[in-house]
C-alpha cells in the first residue's frame, strides 16, 4: 500500500489493512512521514519517506494556522501549488524507490498522490494495481491561486493511469458515479469508511441531552451556523476536535462549547452520552457535495441519530435509512428547527438507526474489500492454468 498520510491517524487506510491481514494476507505500507515507532498490528508492516519539498524542508512547520502578513499570506497563496506538488512528488519518488526492491502481488494506491508511483510500480512488477480514490480529487477545494492548465493535467493523468487498475475503491456512491461519468471506469467498487459494530451499545436515552461535533475545528464545516443556532437551542452544543487556531482565534462561538481532539473512544463516549451528533460540512465544493462524512458512520456504529446538513450525498443516506433530521447549510433557524425536529421524533429515530447498523457497518464494507481481492486472486489463478 501505498498512502501519502502518516498512516497512524489514516483509519480507512489502517482498516483495510487490518481486513487484508485477517483474510490471510500481508500488508506493507509506504506512508508519509509517519511518527517514529508506530506500529499497528502483526501482518502490517510500515516505512516512511518524508515531507520536504523546494520550498520547506524535512520537518520545517508550515505557516499554514498561524498568522502572517499580508505580503507573506499573498506569497503563500501563490506559491502553494508549486509547494504541493514539490512535496507530493518527491514523496512518491521516494515511495517509488523504497517499495521497487520489495516483494509484492499487489499495489494498492490510495488516492492520486500515490496513483502514478503505484501504476509504476504494478506494471514493472506485472501485478495487478488498485485504485482507492478517498475522494473525487478533482472536487476538491482549493486553497490557493487558480490551476486551470496544472488541473487539466492532474485529470488527464487520473483518467490514464486509474484507467489501467484491475478495480477502483472508493467511499460513496456520489464520487463513484462522478468517476463513471468523467472517465468512464466500469469496475468501481464502493467501500464506505464505516465503522466495525460494537458488541453491545448502551440502552438507548428516551430523550437527547446534548448535541456534539466531533472533528476538525476550522473553516468549511459549518461551525458558524452552529455557533447561531446554539443561542436559540436549549440542548448544550459540544464541538470537539483538532482545531485551525488561527481561524479559531476570531470564531464567535455563541453558546459552544469548544474542547480540543479526544482519542475515538472519548468521542464516542461523548457523542453516546449526547444522544445526538451534528454530522455537518459546507455546500461549497463538489467535493463537500459527494462526500460521505466519518461523522456519519461513527454515530451509526454508536446506535446515536444525526442533525445533518442537507447536502449531496450526506442528505441522500440521511433520507435513505431515516438517520436524522436536515437542515439548510449556513441557515441557522433551519438547524434550530431540525434540532427541535430531532428531539421530537426521537425513538423513531433511533430505531431507524438501530436498524441501518448492520448495512452501514464496516463488517459489510470489509466483506467488499475482501471479494475484490479474491477476484483479483481468483483472475491470477485463471491466467496461469
Amino acid at each position: 500500500m501505498l498512502v501519502a498520510t502518516s498512516v497512524a491517524t489514516d483509519t480507512r487506510v489502517l482498516r483495510e489493512a487490518r481486513t487484508l491481514v485477517d483474510a490471510g494476507h500481508t500488508v506493507h505500507i509506504v506512508g508519509r512521514s509517519v511518527p517514529p515507532g508506530f506500529s499497528d498490528a502483526d501482518g502490517i508492516t510500515i516505512s516512511s519517506v518524508g515531507t520536504s519539498s523546494v520550498f520547506r524542508a524535512e520537518g520545517k512547520p508550515s505557516l499554514s494556522g498561524r498568522k502572517v502578513s499580508p505580503p507573506v499570506r499573498l506569497v503563500r497563496w501563490t506559491l502553494l501549488p508549486q509547494h504541493r506538488r514539490s512535496a507530493f512528488g518527491r514523496w512518491a519518488s521516494g515511495a517509488y524507490a523504497d517499495a521497487r526492491g520489495r516483494e509484492f502481488d499487489v499495489v494498492h494506491a490510495h488516492d492520486f498522490t500515490a496513483l502514478a508511483a503505484g501504476e509504476r510500480l504494478a506494471r514493472e512488477h506485472g501485478t495487478p494495481l488498485i485504485y482507492d480514490s478517498h475522494e473525487l480529487w478533482t472536487g476538491l477545494p482549493r486553497e490557493h491561486r487558480p490551476t486551470p492548465l496544472a488541473d487539466r493535467a492532474e485529470r488527464s493523468r487520473e483518467a490514464e493511469l486509474g484507467g489501467r487498475a484491475a478495480d477502483v475503491l472508493t467511499v460513496g456512491d456520489g464520487v463513484a458515479d462522478a468517476l463513471r461519468r468523467q472517465y468512464g471506469w466500469d469496475n468501481i467498487t464502493v467501500v464506505h469508511n464505516t465503522f466495525p459494530l460494537a458488541p453491545e451499545l448502551p440502552e438507548p436515552l428516551e430523550t437527547p441531552v446534548a448535541l456534539v461535533y466531533a472533528g476538525r475545528v476550522a473553516a468549511f464545516r459549518e461551525l458558524e451556523t452552529i455557533a447561531a443556532a446554539s443561542l436559540e437551542v436549549n440542548l448544550p452544543i459540544t464541538a470537539v476536535g483538532p482545531a485551525d487556531d488561527t481561524w479559531l482565534s476570531s470564531f464567535d462561538r455563541g453558546r459552544l462549547d469548544v474542547r480540543p481532539a479526544l482519542p475515538l473512544s472519548g468521542a464516542s463516549d461523548l457523542i453516546q452520552a449526547a444522544g445526538l451528533s451534528l454530522v455537518t460540512h459546507s455546500d461549497k465544493w463538489e467535493n463537500h457535495r459527494l462526500a460521505m462524512p466519518n461523522k456519519l458512520f461513527h454515530a451509526v456504529s454508536l446506535g446515536v441519530p444525526v442533525v445533518a446538513t442537507e447536502v449531496g450525498e450526506l442528505a441522500r443516506m440521511v433520507r435513505k435509512h431515516g438517520l436524522g433530521t436536515l437542515y439548510a447549510p449556513g441557515n441557522a433557524e433551519s438547524l434550530v428547527h431540525a434540532i427541535g425536529d430531532a428531539v421530537a421524533k426521537y425513538p423513531t429515530l433511533v430505531g431507524n438507526v438501530a436498524r441501518a447498523r448492520p448495512e452501514l457497518s464496516w463488517e459489510t464494507d470489509a466483506e467488499r474489500l475482501r471479494d475484490v481481492y479474491a477476484n483479483i486472486d481468483a483472475g491470477r489463478t485463471d491466467r496461469s492454468a
